[in-house]
Order: structure tokens, then sequence, then C-alpha cells
């Protein structure tokens, strides 16, 4: 395990993505990457990826999220706007 400082900001889900997109060997176990609550990111990569793991933790900026539709929650679970509206006697 490597110490490297903490981002302001981490988003850990998207810098694992960011690492493996820069070729970086870590796998999708979860303490791969740790955060360690005292300004410390742990990863647990090769000696050789240092360099390059800084590289994107420098540039990792987080993204927001967005919120899915109500037609898109509804179509996950395999209904529509017509079929609630139904349900619903509306």
């Amino acid at each position: 395990m490597i110490k490297f400082n903490k981002p302001a900001k981490l988003n850990g889900d998207q810098l694992r993505q960011e690492l493996k997109e820069a070729k970086i060997n870590l796998s999708d176990n979860v303490s791969d990457l740790f955060d360690d609550g005292e300004n410390g990111l742990w990863l647990d990569i090769s000696d050789k990826d240092v360099s390059k793991a800084q590289s994107v933790i420098d540039a990792h900026v987080v993204k927001p999220s967005v919120e899915p539709t109500i037609a898109e929650k509804l179509a996950s679970v395999g209904l529509d706007l017509e079929d609630l509206k139904a349900a619903l006697g509306l």
C-alpha cells in the first residue's frame, strides 16, 4: 500500500475508474483504495505506478451525479408514467 495525499473532493468509484483508464493495475477489491480519514489516500499499486497515480490523483475532479428522472426510475422496475397514473386512478 502506498500513501498519497487525499484530494479535497474525492469520489472513490470515479477515481478507481480514472486509475484503470491510466492503465494502473488496481483490483475491484474495496480495500485497494482506502481513505484513512486523516487526509491519506492509500492505494494498493505497484511502485512503478506511483508517479502515474499521483498525476491521476492531482487531476481528479468529482463529476456531479445525475439523478434519474421519474420516468427512468419507473422504467427500471418495468413501469411507465401511464401505468402509474392508471394504478392511482388518475
